[in-house]
Protein backbone atom coordinates (compact mmCIF):
# COMPACT_ATOMS: atom_id res chain seq x y z
CA UNK A 1 0.00 0.00 0.00
CA UNK A 2 2.85 2.27 0.77
CA UNK A 3 4.46 1.70 -2.61
CA UNK A 4 0.73 2.26 -4.40
CA UNK A 5 0.29 5.45 -2.37
CA UNK A 6 3.91 6.48 -3.68
CA UNK A 7 2.98 5.71 -7.58
CA UNK A 8 -0.38 8.03 -6.70
CA UNK A 9 1.82 10.99 -5.31
CA UNK A 10 4.23 10.46 -8.94
CA UNK A 11 1.06 9.63 -11.23
CA UNK A 12 -0.96 12.93 -9.68
CA UNK A 13 1.95 15.82 -10.12
CA UNK A 14 1.16 18.35 -12.82
CA UNK A 15 3.37 16.96 -15.19
CA UNK A 16 2.35 13.33 -15.26
CA UNK A 17 -1.12 14.66 -14.88
CA UNK A 18 -0.65 16.52 -18.17
CA UNK A 19 1.01 13.68 -20.04
CA UNK A 20 -2.02 11.36 -19.10
CA UNK A 21 -4.47 13.88 -19.94
CA UNK A 22 -2.59 14.35 -23.72
CA UNK A 23 -2.22 10.46 -24.05
CA UNK A 24 -5.78 10.00 -23.69
CA UNK A 25 -7.13 12.44 -25.92
CA UNK A 26 -4.16 11.52 -28.72
CA UNK A 27 -5.51 8.04 -27.86
CA UNK A 28 -8.97 8.33 -28.36
CA UNK A 29 -8.35 10.42 -31.57
CA UNK A 30 -6.05 7.98 -33.30
CA UNK A 31 -8.87 5.28 -32.25
CA UNK A 32 -11.72 7.39 -33.65
CA UNK A 33 -9.84 7.39 -37.39
CA UNK A 34 -10.14 4.63 -38.98
CA UNK A 35 -6.35 2.46 -39.68
CA UNK A 36 -4.91 4.67 -37.13
CA UNK A 37 -4.73 2.37 -33.88
CA UNK A 38 -2.12 2.99 -30.81
CA UNK A 39 0.53 1.31 -32.09
CA UNK A 40 1.22 3.59 -34.71
CA UNK A 41 0.81 6.63 -32.16
CA UNK A 42 3.47 5.09 -29.88
CA UNK A 43 5.69 4.28 -32.85
CA UNK A 44 5.27 7.87 -34.06
CA UNK A 45 6.04 9.06 -30.66
CA UNK A 46 8.66 6.92 -29.43
CA UNK A 47 11.65 9.59 -30.99
CA UNK A 48 10.37 12.24 -29.17
CA UNK A 49 9.41 11.11 -25.48
CA UNK A 50 12.97 10.55 -25.39
CA UNK A 51 13.63 14.20 -24.20
CA UNK A 52 11.06 13.88 -21.34
CA UNK A 53 11.06 11.70 -17.98
CA UNK A 54 10.17 7.78 -18.67
CA UNK A 55 7.84 8.25 -15.74
CA UNK A 56 5.68 10.70 -18.18
CA UNK A 57 6.67 9.12 -21.09
CA UNK A 58 4.92 5.80 -19.90
CA UNK A 59 2.16 7.55 -18.47
CA UNK A 60 1.37 8.91 -21.58
CA UNK A 61 1.78 5.48 -23.23
CA UNK A 62 -0.18 3.47 -21.10
CA UNK A 63 -2.84 7.06 -21.65
CA UNK A 64 -2.92 6.48 -25.48
CA UNK A 65 -3.18 2.82 -24.86
CA UNK A 66 -6.42 2.72 -22.59
CA UNK A 67 -7.60 5.82 -25.17
CA UNK A 68 -7.18 3.95 -28.48
CA UNK A 69 -9.17 1.25 -27.06
CA UNK A 70 -11.87 3.55 -26.38
CA UNK A 71 -11.51 5.11 -29.47
CA UNK A 72 -12.01 2.23 -32.17
CA UNK A 73 -15.52 1.55 -30.45
CA UNK A 74 -16.41 4.90 -31.85
CA UNK A 75 -15.43 3.93 -35.34
CA UNK A 76 -17.28 0.59 -35.06
CA UNK A 77 -20.40 2.02 -33.81
CA UNK A 78 -20.34 5.63 -36.41
CA UNK A 79 -19.05 3.57 -39.35
CA UNK A 80 -19.08 0.29 -38.82
CA UNK A 81 -15.53 0.09 -39.58
CA UNK A 82 -13.62 -1.53 -36.67
CA UNK A 83 -9.99 0.42 -36.30
CA UNK A 84 -8.76 -3.04 -34.28
CA UNK A 85 -9.66 -6.51 -34.61
CA UNK A 86 -10.95 -6.49 -31.18
CA UNK A 87 -13.29 -3.89 -32.07
CA UNK A 88 -15.02 -6.42 -34.87
CA UNK A 89 -17.49 -7.98 -32.31
CA UNK A 90 -18.68 -4.13 -30.76
CA UNK A 91 -19.38 -3.09 -34.83
CA UNK A 92 -22.16 -5.91 -34.94
CA UNK A 93 -24.36 -4.55 -32.51
CA UNK A 94 -23.34 -1.28 -32.20
CA UNK A 95 -23.98 -0.03 -35.59
CA UNK A 96 -27.06 -1.83 -35.56
CA UNK A 97 -28.00 0.44 -32.40
CA UNK A 98 -26.71 3.85 -34.05
CA UNK A 99 -28.85 3.10 -36.80
CA UNK A 100 -31.71 2.31 -34.98
CA UNK A 101 -31.18 6.42 -33.62
CA UNK A 102 -29.82 4.77 -30.15
CA UNK A 103 -25.99 5.58 -31.09
CA UNK A 104 -25.73 8.06 -27.84
CA UNK A 105 -26.88 5.06 -25.62
CA UNK A 106 -24.06 2.54 -27.24
CA UNK A 107 -21.55 4.80 -27.16
CA UNK A 108 -22.67 5.73 -23.33
CA UNK A 109 -22.53 1.61 -22.68
CA UNK A 110 -18.77 1.26 -24.20
CA UNK A 111 -17.45 4.32 -22.50
CA UNK A 112 -18.62 3.53 -19.15
CA UNK A 113 -18.37 -0.05 -19.07
CA UNK A 114 -14.48 0.37 -20.36
CA UNK A 115 -14.19 2.66 -17.20
CA UNK A 116 -15.70 -0.60 -14.67
CA UNK A 117 -13.49 -3.08 -16.94
CA UNK A 118 -10.21 -1.00 -16.23
CA UNK A 119 -11.00 -0.30 -13.52
CA UNK A 120 -11.12 -3.59 -11.81
CA UNK A 121 -8.70 -4.90 -14.25
CA UNK A 122 -5.87 -2.41 -12.92
CA UNK A 123 -6.81 -3.62 -9.41
CA UNK A 124 -6.10 -6.92 -10.10
CA UNK A 125 -2.96 -5.87 -11.45
CA UNK A 126 -1.76 -4.03 -8.41
CA UNK A 127 -2.76 -7.49 -6.62
CA UNK A 128 -0.88 -9.93 -9.20
CA UNK A 129 1.79 -8.05 -10.66
CA UNK A 130 4.06 -8.19 -7.12
CA UNK A 131 3.20 -11.70 -6.71
CA UNK A 132 4.14 -13.05 -9.95
CA UNK A 133 7.23 -11.00 -10.09
CA UNK A 134 8.37 -12.98 -7.33
CA UNK A 135 7.76 -16.01 -8.85
CA UNK A 136 9.20 -15.16 -12.25
CA UNK A 137 12.60 -13.94 -10.84
CA UNK A 138 13.30 -17.66 -9.83
CA UNK A 139 13.53 -18.57 -12.90
CA UNK A 140 16.64 -19.65 -14.88
CA UNK A 141 17.71 -18.86 -18.54
CA UNK A 142 16.42 -22.66 -19.94
CA UNK A 143 12.42 -21.58 -18.46
CA UNK A 144 13.20 -17.61 -20.46
CA UNK A 145 13.88 -19.73 -23.60
CA UNK A 146 11.04 -21.69 -23.29
CA UNK A 147 8.75 -18.76 -22.66
CA UNK A 148 9.81 -16.48 -25.31
CA UNK A 149 9.88 -19.46 -27.77
CA UNK A 150 5.90 -19.94 -26.22
CA UNK A 151 5.64 -16.09 -27.18
CA UNK A 152 6.22 -16.91 -30.97
CA UNK A 153 4.24 -19.52 -30.99
CA UNK A 154 1.49 -17.81 -29.55
CA UNK A 155 1.47 -15.05 -32.31
CA UNK A 156 2.08 -17.52 -35.61
CA UNK A 157 0.08 -20.35 -34.38
CA UNK A 158 -2.82 -19.42 -31.66
CA UNK A 159 -3.35 -15.52 -32.47
CA UNK A 160 -2.83 -15.56 -36.74
CA UNK A 161 -6.03 -16.89 -38.95
CA UNK A 162 -3.07 -18.52 -41.44
CA UNK A 163 -0.26 -20.03 -39.74
CA UNK A 164 1.83 -20.23 -42.89
CA UNK A 165 2.01 -16.18 -42.77
CA UNK A 166 2.28 -15.71 -39.29
CA UNK A 167 5.71 -17.88 -39.58
CA UNK A 168 6.70 -15.66 -42.74
CA UNK A 169 5.96 -12.72 -40.81
CA UNK A 170 8.01 -13.76 -37.61
CA UNK A 171 11.47 -15.04 -39.81
CA UNK A 172 11.17 -11.55 -41.32
CA UNK A 173 11.18 -10.13 -37.64
CA UNK A 174 14.10 -12.62 -36.76
CA UNK A 175 16.05 -12.03 -40.07
CA UNK A 176 16.24 -8.77 -38.85
CA UNK A 177 16.59 -8.85 -35.51
CA UNK A 178 19.99 -10.46 -36.27
CA UNK A 179 21.28 -7.59 -38.31
CA UNK A 180 24.09 -5.72 -36.42
CA UNK A 181 27.45 -7.26 -34.14
CA UNK A 182 25.43 -8.50 -31.49
CA UNK A 183 27.61 -11.67 -31.01
CA UNK A 184 30.87 -10.10 -31.68
CA UNK A 185 30.63 -10.94 -35.51
CA UNK A 186 28.97 -9.49 -38.23
CA UNK A 187 25.60 -10.59 -39.71
CA UNK A 188 23.80 -8.84 -42.25
CA UNK A 189 25.51 -6.13 -42.01
CA UNK A 190 26.57 -5.90 -46.07
CA UNK A 191 29.76 -4.13 -44.51
CA UNK A 192 27.99 -0.93 -43.87
CA UNK A 193 29.31 0.13 -41.03
CA UNK A 194 25.90 1.70 -39.82
CA UNK A 195 24.56 -0.96 -39.52
CA UNK A 196 26.92 -2.71 -37.41
CA UNK A 197 24.85 -1.58 -33.95
CA UNK A 198 21.40 -3.43 -36.01
CA UNK A 199 18.55 -1.43 -36.85
CA UNK A 200 17.03 0.95 -34.12
CA UNK A 201 13.51 -0.59 -33.45
CA UNK A 202 12.14 3.30 -33.45
CA UNK A 203 12.99 2.83 -36.83
CA UNK A 204 11.05 -0.78 -37.66
CA UNK A 205 7.98 0.14 -35.45
CA UNK A 206 7.74 3.72 -37.23
CA UNK A 207 8.55 1.95 -40.79
CA UNK A 208 5.98 -0.82 -40.24
CA UNK A 209 3.19 0.91 -38.50
CA UNK A 210 3.30 3.72 -40.42
CA UNK A 211 5.17 4.24 -43.27
CA UNK A 212 3.46 0.76 -44.13
CA UNK A 213 0.28 1.91 -43.51
CA UNK A 214 0.12 5.39 -45.21
CA UNK A 215 1.31 3.60 -48.61
CA UNK A 216 -1.12 1.10 -48.16
CA UNK A 217 -4.13 3.42 -47.94
CA UNK A 218 -2.60 5.85 -50.62
CA UNK A 219 -2.54 2.49 -52.84
CA UNK A 220 -6.50 1.98 -52.26
CA UNK A 221 -7.24 5.11 -51.86
CA UNK A 222 -10.87 6.16 -52.76
CA UNK A 223 -12.87 9.63 -52.71
CA UNK A 224 -16.05 8.61 -51.19
CA UNK A 225 -17.30 10.48 -48.60
CA UNK A 226 -17.96 8.67 -45.15
CA UNK A 227 -21.38 8.09 -44.02
CA UNK A 228 -21.18 9.04 -40.54
CA UNK A 229 -24.24 8.92 -38.23
CA UNK A 230 -25.19 11.88 -36.02
CA UNK A 231 -24.99 11.32 -32.04
CA UNK A 232 -25.71 13.87 -29.59
CA UNK A 233 -24.40 14.00 -26.06
CA UNK A 234 -24.23 9.94 -24.64
CA UNK A 235 -27.08 8.71 -22.22
CA UNK A 236 -28.50 5.60 -20.72
CA UNK A 237 -31.86 4.90 -19.49
CA UNK A 238 -32.78 3.18 -16.40
CA UNK A 239 -33.80 -0.12 -18.73
CA UNK A 240 -30.30 0.71 -20.94
CA UNK A 241 -28.12 0.33 -17.01
CA UNK A 242 -30.15 -2.85 -15.84
CA UNK A 243 -29.15 -4.74 -19.31
CA UNK A 244 -25.57 -2.95 -19.17
CA UNK A 245 -24.17 -3.58 -15.69
CA UNK A 246 -23.49 -7.50 -16.08
CA UNK A 247 -22.84 -7.71 -19.22
CA UNK A 248 -20.01 -4.95 -17.93
CA UNK A 249 -18.86 -7.69 -15.25
CA UNK A 250 -18.44 -10.93 -17.10
CA UNK A 251 -16.90 -8.59 -20.16
CA UNK A 252 -14.19 -7.87 -17.73
CA UNK A 253 -14.08 -11.76 -16.27
CA UNK A 254 -13.05 -13.02 -19.93
CA UNK A 255 -10.70 -10.15 -20.70
CA UNK A 256 -8.19 -10.20 -18.04
CA UNK A 257 -7.36 -13.75 -17.88
CA UNK A 258 -7.28 -13.78 -21.73
CA UNK A 259 -4.55 -10.09 -22.15
CA UNK A 260 -2.54 -11.46 -19.13
CA UNK A 261 -1.78 -14.91 -21.28
CA UNK A 262 1.14 -14.94 -23.32
CA UNK A 263 -1.45 -16.43 -26.41
CA UNK A 264 -3.85 -14.20 -25.42
CA UNK A 265 -5.37 -10.96 -26.76
CA UNK A 266 -8.97 -9.20 -27.05
CA UNK A 267 -10.38 -11.33 -30.15
CA UNK A 268 -10.79 -14.04 -27.91
CA UNK A 269 -12.58 -12.78 -24.95
CA UNK A 270 -14.79 -9.99 -26.86
CA UNK A 271 -16.20 -13.07 -28.94
CA UNK A 272 -16.56 -15.06 -25.60
CA UNK A 273 -18.61 -12.03 -24.10
CA UNK A 274 -20.59 -12.01 -27.10
CA UNK A 275 -21.59 -15.58 -27.75
CA UNK A 276 -22.59 -15.32 -23.56
CA UNK A 277 -24.45 -11.89 -23.48
CA UNK A 278 -26.45 -13.84 -26.35
CA UNK A 279 -27.25 -16.81 -24.31
CA UNK A 280 -27.77 -14.85 -20.90
CA UNK A 281 -30.49 -12.05 -22.87
CA UNK A 282 -33.69 -12.13 -21.64
CA UNK A 283 -34.02 -10.52 -25.03
CA UNK A 284 -32.27 -12.57 -27.61
CA UNK A 285 -34.27 -11.36 -30.55
CA UNK A 286 -32.36 -7.97 -30.29
CA UNK A 287 -29.33 -9.40 -31.41
CA UNK A 288 -28.38 -8.93 -35.03
CA UNK A 289 -30.86 -6.10 -34.49
CA UNK A 290 -29.10 -4.03 -31.51
CA UNK A 291 -28.97 -5.46 -28.05
CA UNK A 292 -27.02 -3.08 -26.00
CA UNK A 293 -25.83 -6.49 -24.33
CA UNK A 294 -24.08 -7.01 -27.24
CA UNK A 295 -22.26 -3.94 -26.83
CA UNK A 296 -21.65 -3.88 -23.18
CA UNK A 297 -19.69 -6.93 -22.51
CA UNK A 298 -17.25 -6.72 -25.39
CA UNK A 299 -16.22 -3.16 -24.65
CA UNK A 300 -15.84 -4.07 -21.34
CA UNK A 301 -13.72 -7.85 -22.43
CA UNK A 302 -11.73 -5.53 -24.31
CA UNK A 303 -10.41 -2.66 -22.07
CA UNK A 304 -9.96 -5.43 -19.19
CA UNK A 305 -7.76 -7.28 -21.81
CA UNK A 306 -5.63 -4.42 -22.26
CA UNK A 307 -5.06 -3.91 -18.78
CA UNK A 308 -4.35 -7.58 -18.59
CA UNK A 309 -1.48 -7.30 -21.32
CA UNK A 310 0.70 -5.61 -18.96
CA UNK A 311 0.54 -8.45 -16.32
CA UNK A 312 3.57 -10.54 -19.06
CA UNK A 313 5.09 -7.13 -20.11
CA UNK A 314 5.80 -6.03 -16.75
CA UNK A 315 6.68 -9.24 -15.06
CA UNK A 316 8.26 -11.58 -17.91
CA UNK A 317 9.07 -8.82 -20.66
CA UNK A 318 6.84 -10.23 -22.85
CA UNK A 319 4.73 -8.50 -25.61
CA UNK A 320 1.03 -9.93 -26.36
CA UNK A 321 -0.03 -7.70 -28.67
CA UNK A 322 1.34 -4.55 -31.02
CA UNK A 323 1.39 -1.56 -28.81
CA UNK A 324 2.77 -3.76 -25.85
CA UNK A 325 5.61 -4.65 -28.41
CA UNK A 326 6.19 -1.10 -28.78
CA UNK A 327 5.89 0.04 -25.09
CA UNK A 328 8.58 -2.90 -24.45
CA UNK A 329 10.79 -0.98 -26.86
CA UNK A 330 10.19 2.89 -25.59
CA UNK A 331 11.10 0.97 -22.20
CA UNK A 332 14.35 -0.59 -23.87
CA UNK A 333 15.29 3.56 -24.75
CA UNK A 334 15.32 4.49 -21.77
CA UNK A 335 17.86 1.08 -20.56
CA UNK A 336 14.88 -0.06 -18.32
CA UNK A 337 14.54 -4.20 -18.96
CA UNK A 338 10.82 -5.26 -17.75
CA UNK A 339 11.08 -8.75 -16.37
CA UNK A 340 10.83 -9.56 -13.01
CA UNK A 341 13.83 -7.55 -11.21
CA UNK A 342 11.91 -4.44 -12.84
CA UNK A 343 10.05 -3.82 -8.89
CA UNK A 344 13.07 -3.87 -7.43
CA UNK A 345 14.83 -1.95 -10.02
CA UNK A 346 12.40 0.88 -10.57
CA UNK A 347 9.54 0.73 -7.96
CA UNK A 348 8.36 4.79 -8.40
CA UNK A 349 8.05 4.00 -12.32
CA UNK A 350 5.84 0.64 -12.09
CA UNK A 351 3.49 1.79 -9.49
CA UNK A 352 3.26 5.33 -11.05
CA UNK A 353 2.41 3.41 -14.11
CA UNK A 354 0.43 1.09 -12.11
CA UNK A 355 -1.52 4.04 -10.46
CA UNK A 356 -2.09 6.14 -13.23
CA UNK A 357 -4.65 3.50 -15.37
CA UNK A 358 -6.95 4.44 -12.96
CA UNK A 359 -6.79 7.77 -13.59
CA UNK A 360 -6.59 7.62 -17.03
CA UNK A 361 -9.72 5.41 -16.44
CA UNK A 362 -11.48 8.31 -15.25
CA UNK A 363 -9.83 10.98 -17.55
CA UNK A 364 -11.06 8.66 -20.25
CA UNK A 365 -14.92 8.84 -18.84
CA UNK A 366 -15.06 12.72 -17.61
CA UNK A 367 -13.36 14.05 -20.79
CA UNK A 368 -14.74 12.00 -23.69
CA UNK A 369 -18.63 11.17 -23.00
CA UNK A 370 -18.84 15.16 -23.12
CA UNK A 371 -16.86 14.90 -26.49
CA UNK A 372 -18.38 12.20 -28.45
CA UNK A 373 -19.86 14.56 -30.58
CA UNK A 374 -16.37 16.36 -31.63
CA UNK A 375 -14.95 12.55 -32.17
CA UNK A 376 -17.73 11.87 -34.62
CA UNK A 377 -16.41 15.41 -36.53
CA UNK A 378 -12.77 14.13 -36.46
CA UNK A 379 -13.58 11.40 -38.75
CA UNK A 380 -14.42 13.32 -41.59
CA UNK A 381 -10.67 14.84 -41.38
CA UNK A 382 -9.77 14.10 -45.32
CA UNK A 383 -7.61 11.19 -45.97
CA UNK A 384 -5.00 12.77 -47.97
CA UNK A 385 -4.18 15.55 -45.62
CA UNK A 386 -4.03 12.88 -42.54
CA UNK A 387 -1.94 10.42 -44.08
CA UNK A 388 0.79 13.31 -45.64
CA UNK A 389 1.43 14.58 -42.11
CA UNK A 390 1.75 10.78 -40.49
CA UNK A 391 4.45 10.75 -43.58
CA UNK A 392 6.14 13.97 -42.13
CA UNK A 393 6.23 12.90 -38.75
CA UNK A 394 7.10 9.22 -39.59
CA UNK A 395 10.29 10.55 -41.37
CA UNK A 396 11.28 13.30 -38.50
CA UNK A 397 10.77 11.16 -36.16
CA UNK A 398 13.02 8.65 -37.45
CA UNK A 399 15.71 10.84 -38.55
CA UNK A 400 15.56 11.87 -34.80
CA UNK A 401 16.53 8.83 -33.20
CA UNK A 402 20.39 8.75 -34.62
CA UNK A 403 20.67 12.22 -37.04
CA UNK A 404 21.82 9.82 -40.07
CA UNK A 405 19.99 10.28 -43.63
CA UNK A 406 20.85 6.18 -43.56
CA UNK A 407 17.90 5.86 -41.01
CA UNK A 408 15.49 7.66 -43.67
CA UNK A 409 16.92 4.99 -46.45
CA UNK A 410 15.94 1.98 -43.95
CA UNK A 411 12.61 3.59 -43.31
CA UNK A 412 11.73 3.92 -47.00
CA UNK A 413 12.85 0.10 -47.47
CA UNK A 414 11.05 -1.36 -43.99
CA UNK A 415 8.04 1.00 -44.95
CA UNK A 416 7.86 -1.07 -48.50
CA UNK A 417 8.31 -4.23 -46.59
CA UNK A 418 5.04 -3.31 -44.48
CA UNK A 419 3.18 -2.50 -47.69
CA UNK A 420 3.89 -6.29 -49.00
CA UNK A 421 2.85 -7.35 -45.82
CA UNK A 422 -0.57 -5.39 -45.97
CA UNK A 423 -0.61 -6.85 -49.79
CA UNK A 424 -0.07 -10.69 -49.08
CA UNK A 425 -1.90 -10.50 -45.56
CA UNK A 426 0.96 -11.26 -43.16
CA UNK A 427 0.25 -10.42 -39.95
CA UNK A 428 2.73 -7.19 -38.53
CA UNK A 429 2.84 -8.12 -34.81
CA UNK A 430 4.87 -11.50 -35.33
CA UNK A 431 7.57 -9.44 -36.69
CA UNK A 432 7.27 -6.73 -34.22
CA UNK A 433 7.38 -9.64 -31.27
CA UNK A 434 10.56 -11.17 -33.35
CA UNK A 435 12.39 -8.02 -33.73
CA UNK A 436 12.54 -7.01 -29.85
CA UNK A 437 12.59 -10.60 -28.38
CA UNK A 438 14.89 -11.92 -31.28
CA UNK A 439 18.13 -10.95 -29.52
CA UNK A 440 16.87 -11.91 -26.30
CA UNK A 441 15.61 -15.20 -27.04
CA UNK A 442 20.25 -15.81 -28.27
CA UNK A 443 20.89 -14.85 -25.10
CA UNK A 444 18.93 -16.62 -23.09
CA UNK A 445 19.70 -19.68 -25.35
CA UNK A 446 23.56 -18.53 -25.19
CA UNK A 447 23.36 -18.36 -21.27
CA UNK A 448 21.97 -21.76 -20.59
CA UNK A 449 24.32 -23.39 -23.19
CA UNK A 450 27.02 -21.66 -21.60
CA UNK A 451 26.45 -22.80 -17.94
CA UNK A 452 26.00 -26.48 -19.53
CA UNK A 453 28.95 -26.83 -21.12
CA UNK A 454 26.88 -27.13 -24.73
CA UNK A 455 24.46 -30.04 -23.24
CA UNK A 456 20.91 -29.03 -24.99
CA UNK A 457 19.40 -31.38 -22.69
CA UNK A 458 19.48 -28.22 -20.09
CA UNK A 459 16.79 -26.43 -22.42
CA UNK A 460 14.31 -28.63 -20.29
CA UNK A 461 16.06 -29.25 -17.22
CA UNK A 462 13.70 -26.88 -15.69
CA UNK A 463 9.93 -27.60 -14.40
CA UNK A 464 8.56 -24.50 -15.86
CA UNK A 465 10.59 -24.92 -19.46
CA UNK A 466 8.81 -29.01 -19.10
CA UNK A 467 5.35 -27.39 -18.70
CA UNK A 468 5.62 -24.33 -21.47
CA UNK A 469 6.68 -27.34 -24.09
CA UNK A 470 4.11 -29.10 -22.64
CA UNK A 471 1.33 -26.63 -23.22
CA UNK A 472 2.85 -26.20 -26.66
CA UNK A 473 2.23 -29.43 -27.69
CA UNK A 474 -1.32 -29.57 -26.50
CA UNK A 475 -1.86 -26.60 -28.43
CA UNK A 476 -0.55 -27.98 -31.47
CA UNK A 477 -2.34 -30.99 -31.32
CA UNK A 478 -5.63 -29.40 -30.28
CA UNK A 479 -5.28 -27.52 -33.40
CA UNK A 480 -4.04 -29.45 -35.66
CA UNK A 481 -7.11 -31.73 -34.46
CA UNK A 482 -9.48 -28.90 -35.00
CA UNK A 483 -8.26 -28.49 -38.68
CA UNK A 484 -8.66 -31.78 -39.55
CA UNK A 485 -12.48 -31.85 -38.23
CA UNK A 486 -12.42 -28.45 -40.07
CA UNK A 487 -11.24 -30.28 -43.28
CA UNK A 488 -13.30 -33.48 -43.04
CA UNK A 489 -16.79 -30.93 -42.51
CA UNK A 490 -15.79 -29.37 -45.95
CA UNK A 491 -15.52 -32.39 -47.90
CA UNK A 492 -18.49 -33.49 -46.68
CA UNK A 493 -20.46 -30.58 -47.53
CA UNK A 494 -18.62 -30.42 -51.20
CA UNK A 495 -19.31 -33.68 -51.83
CA UNK A 496 -22.94 -33.19 -50.58
CA UNK A 497 -23.21 -30.34 -53.29
CA UNK A 498 -21.80 -32.03 -55.98
CA UNK A 499 -24.46 -35.05 -55.40
CA UNK A 500 -27.06 -32.63 -55.32
CA UNK A 501 -26.00 -30.80 -58.48
CA UNK A 502 -25.73 -34.23 -59.81
CA UNK A 503 -29.36 -34.74 -59.07
CA UNK A 504 -30.66 -31.89 -60.47
CA UNK A 505 -28.57 -32.26 -63.80
CA UNK A 506 -30.39 -36.06 -63.42
CA UNK A 507 -33.49 -34.27 -63.03
CA UNK A 508 -33.46 -32.25 -66.03
CA UNK A 509 -32.63 -34.53 -68.27
CA UNK A 510 -35.24 -36.60 -67.33
CA UNK A 511 -37.76 -33.41 -67.92
CA UNK A 512 -36.03 -32.83 -71.38
CA UNK A 513 -36.04 -36.30 -72.42
CA UNK A 514 -40.45 -36.35 -71.63
CA UNK A 515 -40.64 -32.97 -72.80
CA UNK A 516 -39.12 -34.95 -76.17
CA UNK A 517 -41.77 -37.54 -75.90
Amino acid sequence: MDLLLDGFATALTPENLLFATLGVLLGTAVGVLPGIGPAMALALLLPVTYSVGPDSAIIMFAGIYYGGMYGGSTTSILLNTPGESSSVITAIEGNKMAKAGRAAQALATAAIGSFVAGTIATVLLWVLVPRVADIVVQLGAPSYFAIMLLAFFAVTMVLGSSKLRGFISLFLGLAIAMIGTQTGQARLTFDQPLLADGIDIVVVAVAIFAIGEALWVAAHLRRKPLEIIPVGQPWMSRSDWRRSWKPWLRGTAYGFPFGALPAGGAEVPTFLSYATEKKLSKHPEEFGKGAIEGVAGPEAANNASAAGTLLPLLTLGLPTTATAAVMLSAFEGYGIQPGPQLLDAEPGLVWGLLASLVIANALLLLINLPMAPLWAKLLRVPRPQLYAGILFFACLGAYTVNFQAFDLGLLLALGLLGLAMRRFALPVLPLIVAVILGPRLELQLTEALTISQGDVSTLWSEPVAIIVYALMALLAFVMGVGALRRRATETIIASRATESESDVEHESDVEQKESHR
